[in-house]
This record gives C-alpha cells, sequence and structure tokens, in this order.
C-alpha cells in the first residue's frame, strides 16, 4: 500500500467511525428531548435537556468529521444511520430510560476515557466529552441507586427495565469500523471494565445483573450495519419532519 493509498484508508475509517459515534449521540439526544414537558420532576427536566445537549454537541462534532453535518441528521434514510440499537429503543417509563443511560454512559465513559489517551483523531473530542460522560454516568448511577433502593414498585420498574434493554448491550463491544486501526481499541477489556462498573452499581442499588444473550441475534446486533429496530423509523420520521418539509429554509 502507497503513502496515499493508505492515508485514504485513514480517512476513510475516520468517517466511518465519526458516523458510529455521531449517531449514537445524536439519537441518544433525540430520545432524551423527548422528556421535555413529561419529565417526572422540574429537577430531572434539566437534568435530561442537559445531557442531551451535551450529547448534541458531541454529535455536531462527530458529524462535521464525516461531512455536512445538517445532511447527515435530516436527509438521511433509515439504512445510513450508524447508531447502536440501544440509543434508539422507546424511553418507555422514566425507570426505563435511566436503565438505557446507565447502560449507555457507562459504555460512552469508558471509551472516550480510552480514546483520550490515545493520539488518534478522536482524541480532542474525546478528552473533553469525557468530562461530560462522568456526569451522565454519574446521573445515571444515582437514580439506579434511588430506584433499585426505593419502593418495591419502584425497584421492580427499574430491573424490568435492566431486564429488557439487556439483549442490546452486546453490540458495544463490536469493533467499530475504522476505530480500531485508528486507536487501537481492546474491545474485550473495555467490556470487561463495563461489566464490572455495571455490577458494582446493581449491587449497592439491591439489583441484579441481567441474565440472557447480548450476543448474535441481528435484531440486537446490526445497528452499526444500518438494520435498526421498528421504532427507529418513527423517530427519524419525527426528527426529520421539518427540514424535509422545507428544504433550503434559513432563520
Amino acid at each position: 500500500m502507497t503513502s496515499t493509498e493508505a492515508s485514504t484508508a485513514s480517512g476513510t475509517s475516520a468517517v466511518a467511525a465519526a458516523l458510529a459515534l455521531g449517531d449514537d449521540a445524536l439519537i441518544l439526544s433525540h430520545r432524551l428531548a423527548e422528556w421535555a414537558g413529561h419529565a417526572p420532576v422540574l429537577e430531572e427536566e434539566v437534568a435530561l435537556a442537559n445531557i442531551a445537549l451535551d450529547l448534541l454537541g458531541q454529535a455536531r462534532v462527530l458529524l462535521s468529521t464525516a461531512g455536512d453535518e445538517d445532511e447527515l441528521a435530516y436527509l438521511r434514510e433509515e439504512r445510513s444511520f450508524r447508531n447502536l440499537q440501544l440509543v434508539e429503543q422507546p424511553n418507555g417509563d422514566f425507570a426505563h430510560t435511566i436503565a438505557r443511560q446507565l447502560y449507555f454512559s457507562l459504555y460512552q465513559h469508558e471509551l472516550y476515557g480510552e480514546l483520550a489517551l490515545g493520539d488518534g483523531p478522536f482524541a480532542p473530542l474525546a478528552a473533553k466529552a469525557v468530562k461530560e460522560t462522568a456526569y451522565h454516568r454519574d446521573h445515571a448511577e444515582q437514580w439506579t441507586l434511588r430506584l433499585g433502593d426505593g419502593t418495591e414498585e419502584s425497584r421492580r420498574r427499574m430491573q424490568a427495565g435492566l431486564d429488557g434493554l439487556w439483549k442490546y448491550t452486546g453490540e458495544m463491544f463490536r469493533p467499530v469500523d475504522g476505530l480500531d486501526g485508528i486507536d487501537g481499541i481492546d474491545w474485550a477489556a473495555l467490556e470487561g471494565r463495563w461489566l464490572a462498573a455495571l455490577g458494582g452499581v446493581l449491587e449497592r442499588a439491591g439489583l441484579e445483573l441481567p441474565q440472557g444473550p447480548r450476543h448474535g441475534a441481528w435484531a440486537a446486533g446490526a445497528g452499526r450495519q444500518g438494520l435498526h429496530t421498528e421504532s427507529f423509523g418513527r423517530l427519524l420520521a419525527e426528527m426529520q419532519h421539518l427540514h424535509r418539509s422545507h428544504p433550503g429554509a434559513s432563520w
């Protein structure tokens, strides 16, 4: 491979990785924004909105690396999105949202922490984002503890959220196209740290680590290949409606 070919391959890999990570942040940001006006208390209205804005900021940087951020967010078709299936899952009740946040924020904090230590193209973003994900992780952990150690009903709902989303967690640790060659992520080690951190939180909350498969089924492991769950089409229609209805509009 010539130096020119190597540079082209590296650039293509960076775009693939930027799309995967950017789509994760964009789609979860939209899901959290759906809580506006519906959060259980005013404090959570603000907290969830702040987390959504953090994720949106990450998405803008990452998608701008891959191309025009508006076109990538609003004009792509469903099969072109590379986000994890976990982040597109409907909010459900508040405990279900917290379960999704716990799984993803633990993963994102570990991943960005590793990227921040490298010298790849995502290191500058990761160095800033890891501070944000530390807050996201703490927020999810504290609510997991409150719900798990609260009433019988809150514990039941939190456990149901964890159990229901468990099958989507395996996809987080499948190598992201482009990221291995750029930053050399050890995905098995990342998964081990995630499981250890998750187990510690659930033990303190009096909750059980879910059982069952986390790998293998296409319906819970192909978001990176553009295969999404039924709810994603409705999410995308809502997110893209205004832009598609008024092409070229400016404010």
